[in-house]
């Protein structure tokens, strides 16, 4: 019976005469799904292959060392010297969390790996000299540093370079069924092909209700009916969800109790889009359905995350103006020179709750610049923008003075952007869930200023929007470290706009 069952599954998927066209494929070997590690479990290996890499590094560095010094190796020299191990992996841990060292479209690419390990290498290399140039002479080793350096770099290239060997990591990617035949089934498959190419392999399509495939570029390989035997030949170990926001019919759903009972994953379309890319698939959500994508927990008077990121934005915000004063005659000047007009101006923005406040800014445009065309999206060669502004935009520096909107309470230092009560209407009206944004106090940075940049359309707010919601399902103090080391490396490379 079971092998009549697998017989039936394979014949329909030759025989496509239904919603697409006739296509043959030759019947694939017949084998089972290999257990494999979660895209979220692949980080955390990469991380911590890479701590250990860090702290044999060091071990090594610190014996090389005393070899060199001809001093006689001992624990006692180790132990003495052992808080160079959670100094340097912590200052490693910062930087590589500040250059996204751990995302995975990155870490498939082996070109692209060793370009950003080196940036972090030589940005701890930087750190070092900087300190040991100003403590005293004795204070730190002089060639440590460098056998480290050679020693982690090494170190972490093999591991990435080996890490396809490990168990549940194989050189062959995750393979995958997709359910659904529909513009949701076509964005997710374009999504991990673009994003994580060497961790999933999608082999096809099942068909759940009438819906055409014609203009995919994967075949569909049966119904529900056929789903565990589809799943079963073609050595498939997960299988996603992209029924469009729709009821699975009652065959799809026992199909799916059937997959589930013999060891395969069943992740949603949202899920999945979620954890490759750090965005919320919103136009892909439907409306019954929008508890997947909102918190519904609420809030607690028992949780210390609103207290401890208030303290903490009360804090930085002090700290960030002070060091701001130092520097503001310097910008007032090159301003003044480039073109005259006012330092700091202030524009209504909205805030949380949909209140309306007023965000302080440096000037970055020239005086009156939305005189004769009225509000409207800052683009790329935006002739308005002075070269000074250019400069101001791209580390930042223009939004400091909104550090005094987060002590007045109408900004935190991380959220969602506030964007211009001009923009709103149209926004909340064409983009679903945009008023979404709204339920937390707006940041001078955020999730989406790491992983997107500024908005100059429709398309792009929907886009940093789709940040703006992860942000919120997945508020955080580690998320919020995250965020400003992110923004921190983003200043000082430049790369604002």
């Amino acid at each position: 019976m079971g092998q009549r069952f697998l017989d039936g599954g394979a014949a329909d998927s030759a025989r496509r005469s239904k919603g697409g066209a006739s296509m043959t494929l030759p019947p694939p070997a017949v084998r089972t799904h290999r257990l494999q590690l979660q895209i979220s479990e692949r980080r955390v290996l990469l991380m911590l292959g890479d701590t250990l890499a860090i702290l044999l590094a060091v071990l090594l560095s610190l014996v090389i060392w005393l070899i060199m010094d001809g001093r006689h190796l001992g624990v006692s020299f180790l132990a003495a010297h052992s808080y160079w191990f959670p100094i340097l992996a912590g200052l490693w841990w910062l930087l590589a969390s500040a250059n996204d060292f751990y995302n995975l479209r990155i870490s498939s690419r082996l070109d692209q790996s060793m370009m950003r390990l080196v940036q972090v290498e030589l940005q701890v290399l930087v750190v070092y000299l900087v300190i040991f140039f100003l403590s005293p002479r004795t204070a730190l080793p002089r060639l440590f540093i460098l056998y480290y350096g050679l020693l982690s770099f090494a170190f972490i290239l093999a591991w990435r370079l080996w890490r396809p060997f490990l168990i549940g990591w194989t050189a062959t990617p995750r393979r995958a069924l997709i359910v659904g035949t529909g513009h949701t089934a076509h964005t997710i498959n374009a999504t991990l092909r673009e994003e994580a190419p060497d961790d999933y392999r999608v082999v096809g399509l099942i068909r759940d209700k009438e819906g055409s495939s014609r203009g995919h570029p994967l075949p569909v390989l049966g119904s529900g009916a056929s789903l565990l035997a589809i799943a079963q030949a073609h050595g498939v170990s997960e299988v996603i969800l992209a029924n469009n926001g729709q009821d699975l019919s009652d065959e799809m759903f026992q199909a799916l109790m059937d997959c589930y009972e013999a060891g395969l994953s069943i992740v949603p379309m949202p899920l999945l889009y979620e954890q490759v890319t750090g965005r919320v698939p919103i136009e892909h959500i439907g409306p019954n359905h929008w508890t997947s994508i909102l918190p519904v927990e609420g809030t607690s008077i028992f949780d210390p995350y609103p207290t401890v990121k208030r303290l903490g934005d009360l804090t930085l915000a002090v700290i960030g103006l002070a060091l701001f004063i130092v520097l503001l005659p310097f910008i007032a000047l090159a301003m003044s020179l480039d073109s005259p007009g006012p330092l700091f101006f202030a524009q209504p923005r909205v805030g949380q709750g949909g209140k309306i406040f007023r965000v302080l800014k440096l000037r970055s445009m020239i005086p009156d610049a939305e005189r004769d065309t009225g509000p409207q999206w800052a683009s790329d060669g935006d002739p308005r923008i002075t070269r000074t502004g250019k400069f101001l935009r791209k580390t930042r520096l223009d939004e400091v003075p909104q550090l005094v909107n987060v002590l007045r309470g109408e900004m935190s230092l991380i959220g969602p952007r506030p964007e211009r009560p001009e923009f709103i209407a149209d926004l909340s009206r064409t983009i679903p869930f945009y008023r979404t944004r709204h339920t937390v106090r707006p940041g001078i940075t955020g999730w989406a200023q790491v992983r997107y940049g500024y908005a100059s359309s429709e398309d792009d707010a929907l886009v940093k929007l789709q940040y703006d919601l992860y942000y919120i399902r997945h508020q955080s103090l580690a998320l919020d470290v995250l965020i400003l080391l992110r923004t921190a490396g983003k200043m000082l490379s430049l790369q604002g706009r």
